[in-house]
C-alpha cells in the first residue's frame, strides 16, 4: 500500500466524468487499498478515486461505525426526502467549508472489490458521504453546490460566537 497525493480544487481531473471500474483484479484491489490508507491518513470520511488522479468509479466512505467501505461502480437508488444541512468539506478543498443540505438516508448498489454487487442502505453522516463522493465521480465538487464558502477559521468563529 501507499499514500497518494489529494488532488486540489483547480485539476482539471477533479471536473471530468469517470469510467466504469471493469477490472476488478489486482491494480483495482491496489488502488482501493491506497485509496483506504491515503484516506486514513488525511483523517477524511471519504474519498473517490479521481481525487487521487484515477478517473475509476470507486469510492470509499467511512460507515458510522468506523469501519470502511469499498464502493466499485456506485448508484443512488433512493434519497430520503428528509434532509439535513452542515458545513461540508472536502480533502480536495482544503481549509474551505459550505453549508449544504443532504438527504439523512440513501439506499446503494454497488459492487465489491471482486465485482460482486450488494445494495445497501445508509444513514447520517455515512448516507452524506457516499452522495458527496458519488458527485466526484461526475465532475461535480461540494463548491458548485453552496452559496457560500466559509473558512475553517471563519466556522470557528461563528461556532464560538453560538457557544
Amino acid at each position: 500500500m501507499a499514500l497518494r497525493r489529494i488532488l486540489v480544487n483547480g485539476e482539471p481531473t477533479l471536473r471530468k466524468h469517470s469510467r466504469p471500474v471493469t477490472d476488478f483484479g489486482a491494480r483495482t484491489w491496489t488502488l482501493l487499498d491506497d485509496m483506504k490508507e491515503t484516506l486514513i491518513d488525511a483523517n477524511g470520511l471519504g474519498l473517490a478515486a479521481p481525487q487521487v488522479g484515477v478517473l475509476r468509479r470507486a469510492i470509499l466512505i467511512v460507515n458510522n461505525d468506523g469501519t470502511m467501505i469499498e464502493l466499485l461502480n456506485p448508484e443512488i437508488l433512493e434519497q430520503s426526502e428528509e434532509k439535513v444541512g452542515a458545513y461540508e468539506g472536502c480533502l480536495s478543498v482544503p481549509g474551505e467549508r459550505g453549508w449544504l443540505e443532504r438527504s439523512t438516508h440513501v439506499k446503494v448498489k454497488a459492487l465489491d472489490r471482486f465485482g460482486k454487487p450488494f445494495t445497501m442502505e445508509l444513514d447520517d453522516m455515512a448516507a452524506r458521504a457516499v452522495c458527496h463522493e458519488v458527485d466526484h465521480l461526475d465532475g461535480t465538487l461540494f463548491i458548485d453546490l453552496v452559496d457560500e464558502l466559509v473558512t475553517d477559521e471563519e466556522l470557528e468563529e461563528l461556532a464560538e460566537e453560538e457557544g
